[in-house]
């Protein structure tokens, strides 16, 4: 759950200390268009926990991930 602060919280803004992580089908395609129209924090890249993926920031300075198990990507796991 995403919330702004309430009453009890003391904050005037409100703040994540994470990041936002999305797991899907079809990761190539999302790189293929966000690529030149996000401001990217890290480009795809496959990871040895079994991920391919890469983060964006959002509008706000907070980081949106996108992965996909490397063994559901069509290239398989050895693709670079």
């Amino acid at each position: 759950m995403v919330s702004s602060p309430n009453r009890h919280e003391g904050a005037t803004a409100a703040a994540l200390t994470g990041s936002l992580y999305v797991k899907t089908d079809d990761v190539e395609g999302l790189w293929q268009r966000l690529e030149t129209r996000a401001r990217i924090c890290y480009p795809m890249e496959d990871f040895e926990y079994g991920m391919r993926e890469f983060a964006i920031y959002d509008n706000n300075g907070y980081v949106l991930q996108f992965g996909q198990p490397l063994g559901t990507h069509p290239r398989g796991p050895d693709h670079q």
